[in-house]
């Protein structure tokens, strides 16, 4: 047998083996084309390709893949990845890309539907109930907010954006990557415009553009799972004047392009037995420095359009507060899982303790009134030139700011129905110390017929969620994350029908009406045909004003 026949039959024994262990999911689901979705375990070994230059804790890493301060995240993301190749997740965790016919994971997907933002709602709420943050949808909304804003692009000055974007997206699909969201600039004086800073580089902006491509220059401060991300999207964090158009910039960057540096915090708590959940599960954030990057234009999907970058902000603000609103929904459900536990072991009823049911009842209802937001803003979604759907601004923003002011109340909760215990238990090493176990055990016990382990487990598992390092990062990301309290307040009030609630009054009170049943002004105050403005007063007749006023119209 020749080499070429050996080859031949070497691929057709592959695609054999492919075809075996596909499901009957996979093919019913793939009509049209087969995308091999990762595994946790297949995303962590695909990080070995690539090569970023990444410190985290001032040491350099060698192998993102294999550095122990990075696991926790690692594995946040990873479980967007297994939950899509299990059959009982798959139909919220995956979905139809409509451009390509392919099946794809949910969080690499462009929303088409009211029912693709509900499942897009479920699908990081129930991957955000196991690992905390996920992580992962982040690329979803810098997706969504990207395909609308290059259609906009393109429809306003007859670019390409669309076409180089919808490539791109079908190649991080085929691949099943996860992206970086490079957003949130260092911003220097905050008093100050980009363009009026002292060191332009506290904003990414365009240094050079050249026949092939554009450089970069510049800081993301906060990047959310920098140093194991494949690539990232850098997009504008802010609206543009004119003047600044060289920081209206979104591309796609590698990981590893040169010119890129990583400097990041450990995710979790890696490595620390006291943190039942967060040495499992956690996030690392990075700041990004773009050190004359260069991108080819193929990976440019705004380069100085002021007024669409602006569009392009906004929008993607509403996906990812709308996600926002699904992520510390699962973040409750683990509060409210471990605080029934805690109220148990603690030998407590919720049936029987009012006070106690009380304070379960609002961790329910507080949870339960954010998402139901993230719910309303599904179904009222509005469908965008480009053809995919934008979750209704107003109850994304409503539920966001929720959260955000909630989350303080949600651990004061937690704490309430748990006692004092989570922050006096002494640490994990005196478990295993001869001397002193057997009385700790024999006096921290609770119910007779839960053991003290059980009981420790858990309320180390609360003070990790809620009096921790981890507990302190979950609360700033819940305040900050997605846009400051006043940027939901201001995109509450900016697209809150306001005047349609006035004019429905006046209507009731049979006033500020013309004829045709217009309001003359929508200038607050003006509440009548005449504006309420004095008229010009006709002056009596025979008086000198009367005899001016004859004078002139003669």
């Amino acid at each position: 047998m020749t080499l070429r026949h050996h080859a031949l039959l070497s691929s057709l024994t592959d695609i054999l083996t492919l075809f075996i262990n596909l499901t009957a999911f996979d093919i019913l689901n793939n009509p049209e084309g087969i995308i091999m979705l990762m595994s946790a375990a297949d995303y962590r070994d695909s990080l070995r390709a690539y090569k970023p230059r990444v410190f985290v804790s001032g040491q350099a890493v060698e192998s993102v893949a294999d550095e122990p301060l990075l696991a926790p995240g690692i594995a946040g993301v990873g479980v967007t990845y297994d939950f899509a190749l299990q059959e009982q997740h798959a139909r919220i965790m995956t979905a139809r890309q409509g451009t390509s016919g392919k099946t794809v994971n949910r969080m690499l997907h462009i929303n088409e539907t009211s029912q693709d933002l509900l499942d897009k709602l479920e699908a990081v709420r129930l991957v955000c109930r196991t690992s905390g943050c996920a992580q992962r949808y982040l690329t979803h909304d810098a997706l969504n907010g990207l395909w609308q804003a290059t259609h906009l692009i393109d429809a306003n000055h007859g670019t390409d954006y669309g076409q180089r974007f919808l490539a791109y997206l079908h190649d991080i699909q085929d691949r099943d990557l996860t992206l970086g969201v490079a957003m949130t600039d260092a911003k220097g004086d905050r008093s100050l415009r980009p363009g009026k800073q002292v060191n332009p580089d506290v904003y990414v902006h365009i240094t050079e553009r050249r026949k092939d491509g554009i450089v970069i220059r510049g800081t993301k401060a906060i990047v959310t799972g920098a140093p194991y991300m494949h690539e990232f999207l850098v997009m504008p964090c802010r609206t543009h004047m004119p003047e600044d158009s060289a920081f209206a910039v979104c591309c796609a960057v590698p990981c590893d392009a040169p010119g890129v540096t990583i400097i990041s915090r450990p995710a979790g708590q890696p490595g620390n037995a006291a943190a039942k959940f967060s040495a499992k599960y956690g996030q690392a954030v990075a700041m990004v420095v773009f050190d004359d990057v260069f991108v080819p234009h193929d990976r440019v999907f705004l380069a100085g359009e002021t007024e669409e970058g602006g569009f392009l902000t906004t929008s993607y603000a509403t996906h990812h507060r709308h996600s926002c609103i699904a992520a510390r929904a699962g973040f409750g459900d683990l509060l409210i899982g471990a605080g029934a536990l805690m109220i148990e072991a603690n030998g407590l009823d919720a049936d029987r303790h009012g006070h106690i049911r009380d304070q379960m009842v609002e961790l329910i209802t507080i949870t339960e009134s954010f998402y139901a937001c993230g719910v309303a803003s599904s179904v009222y979604c509005t469908k965008d030139a480009a053809g995919s759907v934008m979750p209704d601004a107003v109850f994304s923003n409503i539920g966001k700011l929720l959260l955000a002011t909630k989350i303080y109340d949600m651990h004061r909760v937690a704490h309430y129905v748990s006692g004092g215990l989570i922050v006096a238990l002494p640490g994990p090493d005196e478990d295993h110390n001869p001397e002193t176990a057997a009385s700790i055990a024999a006096v921290m016990g609770g119910r007779a017929d839960i053991p003290f382990e059980q009981r420790v487990e858990v309320a180390r598992f609360i003070e990790d969620l809620t009096v921790s390092h981890e507990a302190g990062w979950y609360s700033v990301i819940s305040l900050h994350g997605g846009g400051s309290p006043e940027a939901m307040k201001r995109e509450i009030w900016r697209n809150y029908p306001v005047m349609e609630k006035v004019e429905l009054v006046e209507s009731l009170l049979d006033r500020g009406l013309l004829n045709d049943g217009r309001r003359v002004s929508k200038q607050p105050g003006r509440c009548c045909t005449i504006g309420c403005e004095t008229p010009e007063l006709t002056p009596p007749s025979g008086t000198a004003a009367s005899s001016l006023a004859m004078e002139r119209s003669v």
